[in-house]
């Protein structure tokens, strides 16, 4: 399933681009609910480049269609994601701890300044291959992530604003 998520900050793209790099941002992210502690694994940054994984654990609701075929407690998964700083571009690819077989998705980050602020576009690819529920739990994901980035462009704009 293709999706597009769009986020709008007041702030110019190189704070945008810094916030979403800076590992401080994580504790402020932690605050989001269904997403528990975001954990950073590795970040590197060459000054050109970011490269970013980070570990998410699920900790929302989920249907009992869902959770037929899925362990809540084993929704654990790495984002990995490289940012070239020149082009405002990331790609970023999510590997799952458990079920690798079973869930696949990534995409693109595009972040543009947009009215004296700046836009940004996530686009991906989302794949739950589940016979019969995988079409619906694609949906159910992809609803969810629509809810987080509304939620997470608050915590992030909020975070921009204090600096």
């Amino acid at each position: 399933m293709r999706f597009r998520l769009e986020q709008r900050f007041s702030a110019a793209i190189d704070d945008v681009e810094g916030a979403f790099v800076d590992p401080a941002l994580l504790v402020e992210l932690a605050t989001l609910p269904e997403l528990g502690r975001p954990e950073l694994v590795e970040h590197v940054d060459t000054g050109h480049s970011v490269s970013q994984q980070v570990r998410y654990t699920f900790t929302g609701q989920l249907s009992p269609a869902v959770t037929s075929v899925v362990d809540p407690k084993r929704l654990t998964w790495v984002e990995h994601s490289e940012l070239d700083r020149g082009t405002h571009r990331s790609v970023f690819r999510i590997a799952p701890d458990h079920y690798p077989d079973r869930l696949s998705c990534s995409g693109t980050v595009v972040l543009e300044s947009v009215d004296g602020g700046t836009r940004r576009t996530i686009e991906g690819d989302l794949r739950v291959r589940f016979p019969l529920v995988g079409s619906k739990v694609e949906r159910a994901i992809v609803s969810g992530l629509r809810d987080h980035a509304s939620a997470e462009a608050r915590v992030v704009q909020a975070w921009l604003d204090r600096r």
